[in-house]
C-alpha cells in the first residue's frame, strides 16, 4: 500500500478531485443516487485522514466537507435548471444527505486524533529515553 504524505493543500485538492471524479462517476453509472455517493465518500475520508502529514492534521477534517460540497456538484440539480437550480438543487442535497457528511467527517476526525495522540505519545517516550535518571544521594 502507499504511504504518501500530503499537505493540507494537498489533502484538500486529493479529496476535492477524487470526490468530484466520483460525483461525475455516479452520474454516469447509477443516476446520481446519494446513496452511492455518500457510501464512496467515507473511505475517501480515511484515506485522507491517514496520508495527510504528521503537520497537518488538523486540516483533513477541514477539508472533507468542502470536498463533499465540491463533488455534489455533478449530482445535484433542481430540475429548474440554469444556475439558480443547480445551486437550489445542491443546498437541498447537502440539507438532505447531512448524515453521510457528518459521518465521514467523523471518521477523518477520530483517524487524525488517533494519529495525533500516537504522536504525542511518541514524543514524550523519545523525552523520557533522552531525559538522564537523576538519584537522590544515599
Amino acid at each position: 500500500m502507499p504511504n504518501p504524505r500530503l499537505t493540507g493543500l494537498g489533502s484538500g485538492l486529493f479529496c476535492g478531485a477524487l470526490m468530484f471524479a466520483l460525483g461525475c462517476l455516479d452520474q454516469l453509472l447509477f443516476g446520481a443516487s446519494l446513496v452511492v455517493y455518500g457510501v464512496l465518500f467515507l473511505p475517501v475520508c480515511a484515506l485522507t485522514a491517514v496520508w495527510v502529514r504528521r503537520g497537518d492534521l488538523v486540516s483533513a477534517p477541514v477539508v472533507v466537507p468542502i470536498a463533499f460540497t465540491f463533488g455534489l456538484l455533478p449530482i445535484a440539480d433542481d430540475s429548474g435548471g440554469g444556475v439558480g437550480g443547480r445551486l437550489m438543487g445542491l443546498v437541498t442535497t447537502l440539507a438532505v444527505e447531512a448524515g453521510w457528511l457528518y459521518g465521514g467527517t467523523l471518521v477523518a476526525g477520530l483517524i487524525v486524533t488517533v494519529r495525533k495522540v500516537r504522536l504525542m505519545s511518541r514524543r514524550a517516550a523519545q523525552r523520557r529515553a533522552q531525559t538522564p535518571v537523576r538519584r537522590r544521594p544515599t
